[in-house]
């Protein structure tokens, strides 16, 4: 059985109370805190920077911070995130000039590195650097918002990333991000992913009577996990 991980977007959090939101849902049995990072040019959104990563971990938090960067250019922040104690930092290849280049320099600052893929965009890119990546990510909703529905065809896509993981012989994170469900997490498993992102699907689940408490989603995504057959 794979080493599944599951990796809330606090995208969906309250920030009003960021810290205890990140607390909890770890306490109920999440992996890594994941980071959607969008600058209002990439991507059609604003969201967080590094200051944010940085009191999380002045907070306490010690699980990997993956931080996927939605902005362009990428390489003037990525040295700030490594500071401010980013575990993975992810990129779109579209977004840096030169992918050999940024993906070394995330290494040099201390962190794993990897690529994000868009659900057009195909896995060429990772033809001639499959050995300087960590993680590869794919998109199953198109990147600057939280809350959209899967897109199917992203199963494929994921099969094939997996094939070329497999062949590699590498140590390869294959993770998913966008509609993550309950309903659906079982079938991306079963197409290769290894690591999913879920916001609102986690976030969205606390109720006004106890909103602190995560432990279902979390456990509902773990028992249909165990039911994957990989």
């Amino acid at each position: 059985m794979p080493d599944f991980k599951i990796a809330p977007s606090i995208l969906s959090a309250d920030f009003a109370r960021l810290g205890e939101e990140v607390d909890n849902v770890i306490a109920a049995g999440a992996d890594v805190v994941h980071f959607d990072v969008m600058d209002n040019h990439y991507v059609p959104n604003l969201t967080i920077g590094p200051l944010v990563c940085d009191a999380l971990r002045k907070h306490g938090v010690t699980a990997d911070i993956d931080v996927h960067l939605m902005v362009k250019p990428v390489d003037r922040i990525i040295p700030d995130f490594a500071a401010a104690g980013a575990s993975y930092i992810t990129f779109h290849p579209e977004a840096s000039e030169h992918i050999d280049r940024t993906l070394q320099l995330i290494h040099n600052e201390g962190c794993k590195a990897g690529l994000v893929f868009n659900p057009a965009t195909p896995l060429d890119y990772l033809t001639y650097v499959m050995d300087k990546v960590d993680m590869i990510l794919l998109m199953s909703v198109n990147p600057g918002f939280g809350g959209q529905s899967f897109i199917p065809a992203t199963l494929d896509k994921l099969t094939e990333a997996r094939r070329l993981i497999d062949e590699s012989g590498l140590d390869i994170r294959l993770e998913v991000d966008g509609g993550v469900k309950v309903d659906n997490i079982r079938e991306i498993a079963e197409a290769g992913a290894d690591m999913f992102v879920a916001g609102s699907a986690v976030f969205g689940a606390a109720s006004e009577s106890d909103p602190n408490t995560y432990d279902s989603v979390i456990a509902a995504f773990r028992e249909e996990l165990a039911k994957a057959t990989v």
